[in-house]
């Protein structure tokens, strides 16, 4: 069978995470980069751009205000703030307070729900231009502001100190929203999420008389604004306040020397592509051989330590009329040691199955395979829908015989439905579930539902598919994941605070779990008026 990229397969729907490539500069000197006070840059850096408010008659208005990731969702704001500094982003947002109008922010531009591109909102604050990343010797950290893009972020901490943060696979994907969701990639099987090395963080938040501030806010048990801190460990983004800068640094780190502040990756990475043909799988019992061996893989391992947690991959079981099942996925280990892992894990999932897959393995420099990001992601061209669950154990024979059948239904036809599992856990889950506000410190596999589409006429049908699968997968549990999985809160979801398609566990409860209740405590403290607010924001108590 001729190959197939993830690029072709989006042509015909979507089975992929956003991913782009972003080269930026390496920024100032170390030594050099004193932070200065909230909101300002490490002295004797040029001055950043903006403030700019740009209007709809503007003609860099379209570039701004349709830079969405989700074609479904282009939203058609007042006017559009490009923010340089935090006093840039606290001005937008008082003026906002000020004439009444509803204010929402921007960073990477990859949301799949409609937060910035609801018709309702009048303002965005748009965070592009803030994309500095320097060493913070006053606070022993490192500083990523929120318009930074990951692989910004990688490329700068890398080869200024040879130090990264286990974040995103899709370098083009925004800090801002990206790390208050949890933050997971490739690594963090081996190294945690991106919030178990977050320091502190600057956020714009209004108070009860309508004043907008800049507010710092660190994990050290002393200070005041502490909570402010937790909840960007996980609450999910758009809720609480604008972020403007993050600070990382491991817990535990010790000494000045940057390059022991935060975890190093590894030198070098093994990229694998895989692919097996659907005609190889005439019969359900092939399929469900293949997905039951994978999660079986996975049950065994994902604990801490394991040397499997070095590998990371995606199972992406795609419709029949793909042509195709994939596996992408990566080994942060030495040559000899990666390709054993590889086939060990391909073994171990492809053992009593009736196809002889096609392989492509790649060893490139860490930093190279990051600012490439997963294979084949052709950009912000598709109507979207996605769905999330996590899993604490592998799919059951029902759930996988209703995957089959969803995949393989002669009456609908559109090639571009998929399943993704991730592999999961490992370094994940040794923190415990309140030590921050990401919760689901105890499952094994992460799962990403996605269907993708050009024509706005076929959005009923493909959404409509996308529903009763997941419907149907979980329908044991009330047509959502059980509680004691739950879902992710950076694959947003609103069908899952809609009582027509969620019978099981509220949503917040899959998102969140117990964090909930305190993350109401928080939202009415830092955000009483909820200035900040979206389908699936946090809401406060009473």
């Amino acid at each position: 069978m001729a190959e197939k990229t993830r690029r072709n397969v989006l042509r015909g729907g979507l089975a992929v995470t956003a991913a782009s490539l972003a080269v930026p500069v390496v920024g100032a000197n170390p030594a050099s980069a004193a932070p200065g006070g909230a909101g300002s840059r490490p002295s004797g850096w040029p001055p950043p751009p903006g403030p700019a408010k740009v209007g709809r008659d503007d003609p860099r208005y379209p570039s701004l205000a349709y830079r969405g990731y989700n074609r479904r969702f282009v939203g058609t704001p007042e006017h559009v703030w490009v923010a340089g500094t935090t006093e840039h982003v606290v001005r937008a947002v008082q003026e906002a307070v000020d004439t009444g109008r509803r204010v929402t922010v921007r960073s990477g531009a990859h949301g799949f729900e409609d937060f910035v591109g609801d018709p309702a909102v009048q303002v965005v604050v748009d965070m592009s231009a803030m994309t500095a990343v320097y060493h913070d010797p006053s606070r022993r950290a490192f500083a990523v502001e929120a318009g930074s893009s990951l692989g910004e972020a990688y490329r700068r901490l890398y080869l200024g100190w040879g130090v990264t943060v286990p974040a995103g696979w899709c370098p083009d994907v925004g800090a801002g929203g990206h790390v208050p969701g949890g933050g997971f990639g490739p690594l963090s099987r081996m190294m945690g999420l991106a919030v178990d090395h977050l320091y502190a963080v600057e956020a714009v938040v209004v108070d009860h008389r309508g004043r907008a501030r800049s507010v710092i806010a660190t994990r050290e048990q002393s200070d005041p604004n502490r909570d402010l801190w937790w909840a960007h460990t996980g609450g999910g983004s758009g809720t609480f306040g604008i972020v403007t800068r993050y600070w990382f640094r491991t817990p535990g780190a010790r000494g000045d020397d940057p390059s022991r502040l935060l975890p190093a990756p590894p030198p070098t990475v093994l990229s694998f592509t895989i692919t097996w043909d659907w005609r190889d799988f005439p019969t359900q019992d092939a399929f469900a051989r293949l997905v039951r061996n994978h999660g079986a893989w996975v049950e065994r391992n994902s604990s801490p330590g394991s040397p499997s947690t070095k590998l990371y991959s995606e199972l992406q079981l795609n419709r029949r009329p793909l042509g195709q099942l994939g596996m992408i996925g990566q080994v942060a280990a030495a040559s000899g040691d990666a390709e054993r892992l590889l086939d060990e894990h391909l073994a171990a999932i492809n053992e009593g199955v009736p196809a002889t897959p096609s392989r492509q393995v790649r060893n490139r420099p860490w930093l190279a395979a990051a600012l490439e990001g997963s294979p084949g992601d052709p950009g912000p061209l598709y109507r979207l829908k996605v769905k999330s669950g996590y899993l604490r154990r592998r799919l059951t024979d029902r759930q996988i015989d209703v995957l089959h059948h969803q995949l393989t239904r002669s009456d609908y036809d559109h090639p571009g439905g998929s399943l993704s599992l991730y592999t999961f856990g490992g370094q994940v889950n040794t923190v415990a579930a309140d030590a921050t506000a990401a919760p689901h410190r105890d499952t094994i596999m992460k799962l990403f539902f996605v269907n993708g589409w050009e024509d706005p006429k076929d959005d009923a049908k493909h959404i409509t598919w996308m529903r009763e699968l997941y419907r149907d997968l979980f329908a044991d549990t009330g047509g959502v994941p059980a509680p004691g999985d739950g879902a992710f809160i950076n694959y947003p979801d609103t069908d899952l605070a809609d009582p027509a398609w969620n019978r099981g566990a509220p949503w917040h409860a899959l998102y969140f779990r117990d964090n909930y209740p305190r993350l109401q405590q928080i939202k009415a403290k830092y955000d009483p008026r909820n200035v900040f607010h979206h389908a699936l924001s946090v809401r406060a108590e009473g």
